[in-house]
């Protein structure tokens, strides 16, 4: 169906003339505007770069390199210290040779490097980049995922730039930040992981919860998103787990569907790469879905449903606006308000969306995007109301990270 509709596409865009494009302003140094709440990093694994956004204008405000990952690893940032962290890896020859991973920070105003840290050459490094990392709640450590392939985490002081050290972590893996020293994360065995640190970033205890999901018949997926001292998990088949990581020990708390019993007999179930988000303030979960049946996913979502999680039932549908037309408008050079854009946005059918994300203020913006085309757009998160698309997102990519 995408290569169908990638054909018609081309023929139409074969019709039109693209427009002048002006000359780059080059040799110029910029400052980045005061920060918004509806700021966001989009990843472009192919040139291998995050794109910070304005998801009130549309337009890139600035990049930051995301070299030695194949997938991308987002950038972290710390508001606090003004700065930006992205977790890197090279190698001597290339692609093979002695490998050196580091934590390049950047100074968040002007996106230029300003100093790193060199941790253990194991860094994983996964399809989304999703939690690989995470800067801990009172921004003074950085904790990286490593797998090699045993699971263990590196920590790093950021306050004094220096590797701390590593924790192993026995078939645990991920970081998700639970306190001012303290991540969870997600165990191989259906349990999670508590873990917290002492004042100088060691390891001070470790602790594991019940098992709460079955590995082999409905594992969780690994892309969590937070409320508050809690972490809340989808399962493949469409259950919503939630752990509560503020006590001694991880507490799951009972399962609810996120379909019922109609809408699973229409095969109706979660997909995608980066599939829920959640807005704490108005308790509102997103979740990309689509009709298929088991491996699918990871296919694209022809909707996103909105649930409230107080009475547990859906509220709101949105679909996803046409990112295929979008994308072959940007890289032919039509201009957004000819007829010809007009055209491939309205003809060309929606191939769905993979991810999205919600900003976490009063009037949010929800983002959605599409993989293979890595193109993006935002919609108003109270209304479901289309506002407008991101433009030069690239040429893929699925990951979103709001700051």
């Amino acid at each position: 169906m995408f290569a169908r509709c990638l054909i018609v596409a081309l023929l139409v865009v074969a019709t039109a003339a693209a427009e002048d494009v002006p000359p780059d302003d080059v040799g110029r140094s910029l400052t980045l505007p005061e920060r918004t709440d509806h700021w966001v990093w989009l990843d472009e694994p192919l040139f291998r770069h995050a794109m910070l956004f304005d998801g009130d204008s549309g337009e890139v405000l600035g990049t930051v390199d995301q070299l030695g990952s194949l997938t991308g690893r987002h950038p972290h940032v710390s508001r606090q210290r003004g700065e930006t962290y992205v977790m890197e890896t090279f190698y001597a020859r290339g692609h093979r040779g002695e490998r050196r991973d580091f934590i390049t920070i950047y100074d968040s105003r002007t996106l230029q490097v300003i100093g790193e840290v060199e941790i253990p050459p194991r860094t994983a490094d996964v399809g989304h980049g999703l939690w690989l990392g995470a800067v801990l709640d009172d921004e003074r450590f950085f904790v990286v995922f490593n797998q090699e392939p045993a699971n263990s985490v590196s920590v790093v002081d950021l306050e004094s730039r220096r590797f701390v050290g590593e924790i192993t972590t026995a078939g645990c893996a991920l970081v998700y930040p639970a306190g001012p020293r303290r991540f969870g994360m997600l165990c191989g065995n259906g349990t999670a992981l508590l873990v917290e640190l002492d004042e100088e970033g060691r390891e001070k205890r470790q602790a594991t919860s019940e098992p709460f999901f079955d590995v082999v018949t409905d594992p969780v997926t690994e892309k969590g998103v937070r409320d508050g001292d809690r972490w809340l998990f989808a399962s493949f088949e469409g259950y919503l787990h939630a752990v509560d990581f503020s006590g001694d020990t991880p507490k799951p708390e009972a399962p609810w569907s996120l379909f019922t019993d109609a809408q699973r007999a229409d095969d109706w179930r979660v997909g995608g790469l980066q599939h829920i988000a959640l807005h704490r303030p108005t308790g509102r979960l997103f979740s990309v879905v689509h009709q298929g049946g088991k491996g699918t996913h990871k296919d694209a979502g022809s909707e996103i449903w909105v649930y409230d999680l107080k009475r547990r039932e859906r509220i709101q549908v949105i679909e996803p606006p046409s990112l295929l037309g979008v994308f072959l408008r940007r890289i032919t050079g039509i201009d957004p308000d000819s007829w010809s854009a007009w055209l491939l946005e309205t003809l060309i059918p929606s191939p769905g969306a993979h991810s999205v994300v919600v900003t976490r203020d009063e009037k949010p913006l929800l983002f959605v995007r599409h993989r293979e085309t890595g193109a993006a757009g935002v919609f108003d998160a109270r209304s479901g109301e289309f506002l407008r698309y991101l433009e030069e997102t690239g040429l893929g990519g699925a990951a979103m990270v709001v700051p």
